[in-house]
């Protein structure tokens, strides 16, 4: 079996683009799927699929570890975010060709269930974090809250901490409590709430914010400084005690073992599309729970990439929780095949061949790309902030 061509689909959904890719064999019919999407990066990241796409045509797609070698070692400059993660579509899409060879689910190759169910939490972002909360944003929140609750999940993750300055901002300290107290107040006290931080506090305010939230019982905390602030988030550990997450900005698990030998997270939150795709995402787990850590891998991308996940988590022991992203777009299932039915907050194993995923491309077509501008934050003196 040999790889014969990679193309590329583009799909705009609105505050990203998908990007979609399949990979072609001389098997007629036979062909692997995955999805590399990054925010505000989209043609780069093409330009990288077709940049690695040389490497890997004309090799048997079921060597999956030679080629991610290949592709990961043999450019003299490794890794960087748009190579990582067309790496990690062609990777997935490599895994998908093995299954479908096969004639079983992408979980049954990747060692069988390690579980019967994966349980699954609703992104719901937040109100207007740019701005102070007033009170209809704090009422139409808790509305989201209800109807999440109302539509199975068990638990879900909320954007409550606003734009902050260095230090200071008493209001957004308030406001982020006001927040999370009417979401907590919505869903109930059974209700897992996951905070996303976004890295854009310092330690010192992360400490402030996680004061007034642990009272709220959070799940747990998601990068509550930048990603590469180490030292940052040393302090940051130090004077919170709640439970951390990061990762979803990190590539490969040599960039998570300073996190784990220095016990700075609970949760580990790989992006399967940016470090390294199923392959990595494989080892970097294996690490994490050699120190104990368990994995919530990040997944605000498309239906691919939450397919993808579900079937790692079936095969992945230390898994915890798996984020799933609903509110982006309502035509979800008209481009791609319908997701697993959600059931008491959780997703049964998916009995479909490969990922059990296929894009529709004439519905596609109606979503072409557009370019999508990162957005743009800046403190009340005109210096920049992290979004």
């Amino acid at each position: 079996m040999k790889i014969t061509k990679i193309s590329t689909t583009v799909i705009n959904a609105n505050m990203r683009n998908w990007v979609i890719l399949s990979v072609f064999t001389d098997q007629p019919g036979l062909i692997g799927i995955g999805e590399a999407s990054l925010e505000f990066q989209t043609m780069a990241v093409v330009g990288a699929i077709e940049d690695l796409a040389p490497l890997v045509i004309g090799q048997d797609p079921r060597d999956i570890e030679k080629l991610w070698q290949i592709m990961y070692r043999h450019p003299f400059f490794k890794g960087g975010v748009v190579t990582m993660t067309a790496l990690s579509g062609i990777d997935q899409a490599l895994w998908d060709i093995s299954a479908k060879a096969l004639e079983v689910p992408l979980w049954r190759i990747l060692g069988g269930r390690a579980r019967d169910r994966v349980r699954m939490y609703d992104h719901l972002g937040g109100g207007n974090s740019d701005a102070v909360y007033n009170a209809d944003t704090v009422d139409e929140f808790a509305a989201k809250i209800k109807q999440t609750v109302a539509d199975g999940f068990t638990a879900v993750k909320i954007l409550a901490v606003p734009q902050s300055a260095p230090l200071g901002e008493n209001a957004k300290l308030r406001h982020a409590e006001e927040l999370m107290g009417a979401a907590r107040d919505a869903g109930g006290p059974d209700l897992d709430i996951m905070i996303d931080f976004h890295g854009r506090t310092t330690a010192a305010m992360a400490i402030q914010y996680a004061k007034v939230l642990e009272p709220f019982r959070p799940f747990f905390l998601e990068e509550v400084v930048p990603p590469d602030q180490h030292e940052a988030m040393v302090r940051a550990r130090r004077g919170i005690n709640v439970p951390l997450a990061a990762g979803e900005r990190l590539l490969t698990r040599m960039e998570f073992l300073p996190l784990l030998r220095d016990g700075l997270i609970d949760v580990a939150q790989p992006d399967v599309c940016h470090a390294g795709g199923i392959t990595e995402l494989r080892k970097i787990s294996a690490l994490c729970d050699t120190f104990g850590v368990t994995m919530a891998p990040h997944n605000p991308l498309g239906p691919v990439a939450t397919m993808v996940n579900i079937h790692l988590a079936l095969a992945t022991s230390n898994f915890l929780i798996q984020e799933v992203m609903r509110a982006d777009v309502p035509w979800r299932q008209d481009v791609f095949t319908t997701m697993p039915e959600l059931k008491d907050g959780h997703i049964l194993a998916p009995t479909g061949i490969g990922i059990g995923i296929e894009i529709n491309e004439s519905e596609a077509k109606k979503h072409p790309y557009q370019p999508v501008t990162a957005t743009q934050w800046y403190h009340d003196d005109g210096s920049v902030a992290d979004w």
